[in-house]
């Protein structure tokens, strides 16, 4: 069964430089034990993928982010895919990860309705209202921008999912879904991520790390 786990403290929008260092470094605090306690996989639960190569290098269980799982689901669905998000403020998240992963010829456009997210309720009580404009964001994506595949910009989004397929005629992707599946496959048949591709450290300083946040 997942358990999930709070950072103790982080950055409150992730809409800026500041808060991406801030996501990256709690993100990998909360998550450095969770071999040693016993778990069998980890998924950071943000489409940024915040501290997932960082963990990959100290932890040999599978690390899964969000983001990459669902873009290269995107890729085996279709030839183009457009990350549709709230507010453009998180668009470097993406341009960051999408660099990383050499996606950029494959990205058809960062789509978003311009709303400052609620982290908090997420989209509890403005369904009617978000999910509409969702939607005619996506459309304009696959009219303008030759988009074959909708990704969700952020695991927050999720309760727009099952609307957004229902309504659009191409696929749209669920990162934390996507991420939970990966995780479960990877573990099912024993696969983790290569440590020549993120080699452990030779000097470890989990001590620092793990009480670093309270000094």
């Amino acid at each position: 069964m997942p358990e999930f786990a709070a950072v103790p403290w982080g950055a409150a929008l992730g809409d800026s430089y500041h808060d991406m260092l801030l996501m990256d470094w709690t993100v990998f605090q909360t998550g450095i034990s969770a071999e040693d306690e016993g778990y069998a996989a980890v998924i950071v639960d943000t489409v940024s993928d915040s501290g997932v190569r960082a963990l990959r290098s100290r932890l040999s269980i599978p690390v899964i982010g969000p983001g990459e799982a669902a873009f290269h689901m995107a890729m085996t669905l279709g030839k183009k895919f457009t990350i549709l998000t709230m507010w453009p403020e998180w668009f470097p998240l993406y341009e960051k990860t999408i660099g990383e992963y050499g996606l950029s010829d494959r990205l058809a456009s960062l789509r978003s309705i311009n709303t400052r997210p609620d982290v908090t309720e997420l989209l509890a009580g403005k369904e009617e209202i978000i999910f509409d404009a969702l939607a005619t964001e996506a459309r304009r994506a696959i009219a303008e921008d030759g988009t074959d595949v909708i990704v969700l910009g952020s695991t927050t989004m999720h309760q727009s999912a099952d609307y957004l397929a229902r309504v659009l005629p191409i696929p749209v992707i669920n990162p934390g879904v996507v991420a939970w599946k990966l995780a479960e496959t990877l573990v099912s048949l024993g696969l983790s991520h290569s440590k020549r591709a993120f080699p452990s450290p030779q000097v470890s300083k989990d001590a620092d790390i793990r009480t670093g946040w309270a000094r």
